[in-house]
């Protein structure tokens, strides 16, 4: 692995576009990426090449085949943070640390209960009342600046 100061964890991504975008948003920003699968598509698949475009060989990516497997790999003093709409933290006032897996849900029911429990904290992005959700790789891109923002660790165009 290389050394990132953070980590966004997709878990059982359904939609190969959001993961190519994730990738993409990864890549730009500096942030590790971890797949639990299974995926709702087939790995490598071109819509997924084609939203992240260039970007996917840039990335410090790391595949899993399971949520077990994952947790086993994950480094002791990393910190898992569930972004997640039913979270009471919001993101702007979570401190976030250096190291953190920031772990993104699957576009249509979320998290399981295992990985909830799994969990060191848990984040929501604020949002009007009458909102259901926001699409998951914009809620990723809105995670990972955040914490970056706080690490003080944002690109500054220069080679990280």
């Amino acid at each position: 692995m290389k050394n990132t100061p953070l980590s966004l964890v997709l878990y059982q991504t359904e939609i190969a576009q959001n993961m190519g975008a994730m990738a993409r948003t990864c890549a730009a920003l500096g942030a590790a990426m971890h797949v639990v699968e299974p995926l709702g598509f087939i790995w490598n698949e071109p819509k997924m090449r084609r939203a992240g475009m260039d970007y996917l060989d840039q990335v410090d990516l790391h595949r899993h085949l399971s949520f077990e497997k994952f947790m086993m790999s994950k480094p002791k003093e990393s910190r898992l943070v569930v972004m997640t709409k039913f979270a009471e933290t919001e993101l702007q006032n979570f401190e976030f640390q250096a190291g953190d897996m920031l772990l993104m849900g699957r576009e249509s029911t979320g998290v399981d209960d295992e990985v909830l429990e799994a969990a060191d904290g848990l984040v929501k992005i604020p949002m009007l009342p009458d909102a259901r959700s926001l699409n998951v790789a914009q809620s990723a891109g809105m995670g990972i600046f955040e914490a970056l923002r706080q690490l003080q660790k944002l690109p500054t165009g220069e080679s990280l």
